[in-house]
């Protein structure tokens, strides 16, 4: 059976002072920043995903559509309302949905959700997806996807970056 690969990634830092509710919310320009660095990372560890499924909330959608800009990835982008702002069932529903025939899948979502779908996969692990993270768990096929089926292959996050600047894809 093939590994298939499951990345959470928490959108960019949004900005408090827009003037917009909740789902209308942008990013910041450290958001942004974040967005495209981890897109540049993803593309230079020839870790793009086939397939995004993004909340519809306007932060995680930008950095979804910042990240594959950045990195040149050609995945398709859908939004799926169950991941705004999620839970771990509505994550492993979404994926286990629309992942048939694919091998690596991107979910850019929100907090808790991302945490607590990492810790479910991982039978209890405790990880903290601080904004702009990026983790990536490894299952045996998509039909494996629930608790305890995951390997934590690796996690990412802006902050080790410190010139916020990726190598290039």
């Amino acid at each position: 059976m093939a590994v298939s690969e499951l990345i959470l990634f928490r959108h960019g830092k949004s900005d408090w002072g827009a003037d917009a509710d909740d789902a209308q919310r942008p990013l910041n320009r450290r958001g942004e920043e974040s967005a495209r660095l981890m897109g540049r990372m993803i593309a230079s560890a020839d870790r793009v995903p086939d397939l995004v499924l993004s909340s519809p909330a306007r932060r995680a959608r930008l950095t979804a559509d910042l990240a594959a800009e950045a990195g040149g990835w050609p995945s398709p982008i859908i939004e799926d309302e169950r991941l705004c702002p999620g839970s771990p069932r509505q994550i492993v529903q979404a994926v286990r949905e629309r992942a048939a025939g694919i091998d690596r899948v991107m979910v850019v979502g929100h907090e808790p959700a991302l945490s607590q779908t990492a810790s479910l996969l991982l039978g209890g692990a405790s990880l903290r997806m601080a904004t702009a993270a990026v983790a990536c768990v490894a299952v045996e096929g998509w039909e494996a996807l629930g608790p305890e089926a995951g390997t934590l292959l690796w996690m990412v996050v802006p902050r080790l970056f410190p010139d916020r600047r990726a190598p290039s894809p």
